[in-house]
């Protein structure tokens, strides 16, 4: 027999064909369903030739006449190739088969059981090799105490981990705080837990850390969905009560549409102390998405902000002992008179006020309020009937909506710069037919019925203009609603102009 049929004979055997076919089809399988770990799957199969190679090169030794030496190169080269299936193997069916069926097994028990396998195809080969295992183990006693010995770090993480997987401590999703450290649990592995902070840090936490030491896990509950609370601060005045405080940030906060924000629980705000010349409020919330936890406590911030400058209360600061000059009076009244002269001008772009006279609008004016409103925020609800105020927008804009029954809405118009909207609350008293949201931040200025009703007083014949245009936009509202033509319009003016005439004189006891 010549030299290379005898190296071919100890080489290539009855099983090498399907476990090299098995093999290829297991890796043209992987690496068309996952492409995530191509570069895992590549350096297996070049494992595998690898030991594919070494079988090859223990043939030609066996050739030449030195068998002993080929049997253990060949036991080697098989162990390899056996070790690169069952990673195989193990990538299919943790990977692509069960997530197939809808089981979702943690990584630690992939890595576990693919390790198992391992020792059993290697002592499996060893009881071919005519060892026996009994003998093996009763003798190695000692060598394994030694071993677990030294590697009693590692084995405390690899049964932390699966402890952790198994009580259901931590998943992966879930959201984590250890020490001054949080983050989303991204990976269990046998050894450690990969942690990703809001950062784009990841952060290891060895698997026995966890199980010895204390950690959070965030937004969770039994039978409740995720959610976190989280607290904003704020300070104001002593001078101001807290029901007014708390009336007026719980009304805002709770009718506004602020994205992560939680409905149920509903936000609240409470009086935690008062010291240093100012109480020290809360706003507690529920974020729903727990990675967004700054950028929602900033918008938060900013509607709290607002509704309390809609309730002319100010944010106020610790009291401190601080020396200051004060700013001159011409420099006072120029400001005050920048601001009466930047709000005339809004004025006279009101439609409704289009007939007053420079002396009535300069007396509005004085009366105005500053309102600002955060995105979200509502403005006026639909339905309403204590709410007498006229709003003109500043900057920003603002929609109009109706609630139906089936509870859609329905978009009438957006608002934007010299827009007013609340006309005919404020002048009849009747409850608001719209409802009106911030589409963005908005500015305004808002008139109650108390400084209008100065102006009608002294000139009554005011009323007769302004009954002209609140029915002009009444009837522009019903034909959005009911799809008037130009003919019903005007029919529906002169039937409701007297009526309407009627309501604003009895409102005002004109």
């Amino acid at each position: 027999m010549s030299f290379w049929n005898t190296a071919m004979q100890f080489f290539w055997r009855e099983e090498s064909l399907p476990v090299l076919v098995m093999t290829l089809c297991l890796v043209f399988l992987l690496l068309n369903f996952l492409r995530d770990e191509r570069k895992s799957v590549l350096n297996t199969l070049t494992f595998f030739f690898v030991c594919l190679a070494l079988q090859f090169a223990s043939s030609l030794i066996h050739a030449l006449q030195f068998v002993s030496a080929a049997a253990v190169f060949h036991e080697a080269g098989l162990i390899g190739t056996g070790i690169a299936v069952i990673r195989l193997w193990g990538l299919l069916v943790f990977r692509i088969i069960l997530p197939q069926m809808r089981i979702t097994p943690p990584r630690i028990a992939e890595d576990i059981f693919v390790i198992i396998g391992y020792i059993a195809w290697g002592l499996v080969r060893l009881r071919y090799a005519g060892l026996d295992l009994g003998s093996i183990v009763a003798t190695s006693a000692m060598i394994t105490a030694v071993v677990a010995f030294a590697m009693q770090d590692t084995l405390g993480n690899i049964l932390g981990g699966l402890a952790l997987q198994l009580d259901n401590s931590i998943e992966i999703g879930d959201w984590i705080k250890v020490d001054d450290i949080s983050g989303r649990v991204v990976d269990i592995r046998w050894r450690s837990t990969l942690v990703e902070t809001r950062n784009w840090e990841t952060v290891v936490f060895p698997n026995s850390q966890l199980m010895k030491n204390k950690f959070l896990v965030l937004g969770r509950r039994a039978d409740q969905p995720v959610q976190w609370r989280r607290w904003v601060w704020f300070n104001v005045g002593l001078n101001t009560t807290p029901t007014k405080v708390v009336s007026a940030i719980e009304d805002a906060i709770l009718q506004a549409e602020i994205s992560n924000v939680a409905k149920s629980p509903a936000p609240n705000c409470v009086l935690m102390e008062m010291d240093k010349g100012c109480a020290r409020y809360a706003l507690r919330y529920w974020l729903t998405d727990l990675a967004m936890d700054d950028p929602t406590d900033a918008v938060v911030r900013w509607h709290i902000y607002t509704a309390l400058e809609r309730a002319d209360i100010r944010l106020t600061v610790e009291e401190h002992n601080v020396h200051f000059i004060k700013e001159n009076e011409k420099y006072e009244e120029a400001v005050q008179h920048r601001e009466l002269m930047r709000r005339l001008k809004f004025l006279k772009r009101v439609e409704l006020f289009a007939q007053m006279t420079d002396d009535e609008l300069r007396k509005l004016a004085e009366r105005l309020r500053y309102a600002p409103f955060a995105k979200g925020d509502i403005i006026a609800r639909q339905g309403t009937p204590s709410q007498h105020w006229l709003f003109v927008i500043i900057s920003g804009e603002a929609e109009v909506y109706l609630d139906a029954a089936n509870g859609e809405r329905r978009i009438l118009s957006v608002l934007s710069n010299g827009a007013f909207f609340g006309e005919m609350s404020l002048m009849t008293g009747s409850p608001r037919v719209a409802s009106v949201i911030a589409k963005t931040d908005v500015e305004c200025y808002r008139l109650d019925k108390e400084a209008f009703e100065e102006i009608l007083l002294a000139r009554p014949g005011i009323a007769e203009e302004v009954s002209q245009v609140l029915v002009a936009r009444r009837i522009q509202l019903d034909s959005a609603l009911q799809n008037l033509d130009e003919e019903s319009k005007h029919q529906e003016i002169r039937h409701q102009h007297n009526e309407l005439l009627a309501t604003v004189k009895r409102f005002f006891g004109l």
